[in-house]
């Protein structure tokens, strides 16, 4: 077993055990607080990102850990831990399942492993460079659809696109397609990297809310990165599309 399949297995371990936590204040009545930006935060975040934070900080003392509640520690380590104990608050203060734990591991700047787990439906999507993706134990692919006018693009909230100055490219890319749904945050980027959709548009994005993505992207033989073609989790935003659209995508967003 390498090193990195032993670090994936304890991350895998991590978010399950992180993920059960959430559950235990999913669809029951909590406090929520709202920090200055607007976005909810609850005693879930915090207690999962508590639990997450003490393992790695147990195990790898010398790693450096950016998450979403707590901000960064040990800034400057080759090893940087990114996390997001609940993507999708929004979803999860409402009851709905479509929220995720995310956990990534950054290695001399490059993300190489990532798992995204989905307490409430029973679903976890993972990988690890080289090793491929794999959900729910099987190997996961992004869809071979090559055609935009057959292809199904996901979004997270649709005002974001006219707060973010991308008006003009998201009428573009409705009229290019067949179906757009709001199946948002992480749950949208997962969708793509297991064939369920083509595409998923966030206009805005902070590297917690999609750390896992760039790794288990490339290994489900799709794209993620920023608007403009970049793999990046640090572009402020992000796109996730499989591979046969990505060209035609960035030419239909990027035309003069």
């Amino acid at each position: 077993m390498t090193e990195l399949t032993k670090t994936l297995d304890f991350a895998l371990s991590m978010a399950h055990t992180a993920g059960q936590i959430t559950l235990g204040y999913f669809q029951r009545e909590i406090d929520i607080d709202f920090k200055n930006d607007d976005s909810p935060v609850t005693i879930a975040d915090k207690k999962a990102e508590e639990f997450i934070r003490s393992e790695i900080e147990d195990k790898y003392p010398q790693h450096g850990i950016l998450g979403e509640e707590f901000g960064e520690s040990n800034k400057g380590s080759s090893h940087k831990w990114i996390i997001d104990p609940i993507d999708g608050t929004k979803s999860f203060m409402r009851g709905v399942p479509l929220y995720s734990v995310l956990i990534a591991l950054e290695i001399e700047g490059k993300i190489e492993l990532g798992v995204s787990y989905f307490p409430a439906l029973n679903e976890i999507l993972y990988a690890s460079k080289n090793n491929g993706a794999y959900f729910n134990g099987r190997r996961a692919y992004v869809s071979q659809v090559n055609d935009l006018k057959k292809a199904v693009f996901a979004f997270t909230d649709v005002a974001n696109f006219d707060n973010f100055k991308r008006t003009k490219e998201w009428q573009i890319l409705k009229k290019a397609s067949y179906y757009r749904a709001g199946w948002g945050d992480a749950y949208g980027h997962a969708l793509v990297a297991t064939g369920r959709v083509e595409a998923m548009f966030d206009p805005i994005m902070n590297p917690w809310d999609c750390g896992p993505f760039a790794i288990i992207l490339k290994e489900a033989a799709g794209y993620f990165g920023n608007w403009s073609g970049e793999q990046t989790i640090y572009g402020n935003e992000a796109m996730s599309i499989n591979g046969n659209l990505l060209e035609p995508i960035l030419k239909l967003i990027n035309s003069k």
